[in-house]
């Protein structure tokens, strides 16, 4: 969903019926009409609509960028102003290429990413996960912390990764605590909303809740995994979450 408040930020004062028109009518109505247009698809139009005109300023800019989060990828982009020269002009194309040339030249290979998610956070990544990766949709990496006392654990997650539900079960405490420390992502309950995760955050989770968490589709996610202790504890693992239901947040 597109949220706007530039039109208010810069001419709230100033305008403030063109900034309401720009943010809660351009942006928050036309743009999110998207069982109509896909954003992908009103990313290509304006693009195109504002090369014609031989605008190449900030909101060019502010619109490639946001094609190519809406899932443009540098080959395409090259071929719709290719395409479109044609038709608008051969100078206006080259104005284009030069600044969509730096806006996908910044696009960071996935080693990229992870290397930059791992700078961010105190923790160490860790090593695959591979000894859960069954009970994983995606990659997870796994850094114990502490293995007497309190077992501690960093996981991470790479971006669309999440576990499957489970249950921790304990005849007395147990359970489980999640520090997050990194990252966006998500912890759901049974029967509940997901609830969106934070850096800071934090999630008790009580013995017998069934329930899962993970990355969000756009952003690495760690958080540290505190076991608490319990009597005669265990983990069941259960079903995948459901990717539609998975695909659905935001």
């Amino acid at each position: 969903m597109i949220r706007q408040t530039a039109g208010r930020d810069s001419l709230g004062e100033f305008a403030p019926k063109f900034a309401q028109l720009n943010d809660d009518v351009l942006f928050g109505e036309v743009w999110n009409r998207e069982d109509k247009l896909s954003l992908r698809d009103r990313s290509l139009v304006t693009v195109v609509a504002l090369m014609s005109q031989g605008l190449v300023d900030s909101s060019f800019k502010y619109h490639l960028i946001s094609a190519k989060n809406n899932g443009i990828t540098k080959e395409e982009i090259a071929e719709i102003l290719t395409h479109a020269a044609f038709y608008a002009g051969w100078p206006k194309a080259w104005a284009a290429f030069r600044m969509a040339t730096q806006v996908w030249q910044e696009e960071e290979q996935p080693n990229d990413a992870m290397t930059r998610h791992a700078s961010a956070m105190v923790f160490p990544i860790g090593k695959p996960n591979d000894g859960f990766a069954q009970y994983f949709s995606g990659r997870s990496f796994l850094a114990p912390l502490s293995a007497s006392q309190v077992g501690i654990f960093n996981v991470t997650f790479e971006p669309g990764c999440r576990n499957n539900w489970h249950v921790h079960h304990a005849e007395k405490g147990g359970g489980q605590i999640l520090v997050c420390v990194n990252g966006r992502g998500w912890y759901q309950e049974w029967g509940k909303e997901a609830r969106e995760l934070h850096p800071g955050d934090v999630v008790n989770i009580p013995s017998g809740i069934k329930h899962w968490h993970g990355a969000a589709k756009d952003s690495w996610f760690s958080h540290l995994a505190v076991e608490v202790p319990g009597e005669n504890t265990s983990n069941e693992w259960l079903e995948p979450v459901d990717t539609g239901v998975y695909d659905s947040l935001e």
